[in-house]
């Protein structure tokens, strides 16, 4: 079995964490590497009223294949460095290729 990136932690319940570094208002949104540990991912949209966390799992959503209510805010809702969380069962259900 392949070792977890930095990024991805694995929780005793299922669930997954990911610690993610955010550049909004870039060109358009894709994942640009790892920054301090964390997945750096550029986002199209601004940080203003919760838009850029918004579209973080939106996007996040869509690459993995999961509903976005399987994706929560854990930490970081309003810096650049973020903790979210995907519940056991999305994170089971999860395309993790799109990101690793």
């Amino acid at each position: 079995m392949n070792a977890l990136p930095s990024w991805r932690r694995e929780e005793s319940d299922g669930a997954v964490v990911l610690d993610i570094h955010v550049i909004p208002r870039a060109s358009r949104t894709k994942p640009d590497g790892v920054y301090d540990g964390a997945l750096k991912v550029r986002l199209h949209a601004p940080p203003v009223d919760g838009q850029a966390n918004q579209a973080l799992i939106d996007w996040l959503a869509h690459c993995l294949g999961i509903a976005k209510r399987d994706i929560s805010l854990l930490r970081g809702t309003t810096a650049r460095r973020k903790q979210l969380r995907i519940s056991a069962l999305g994170a089971e259900r999860a395309d993790w290729s799109q990101l690793d």
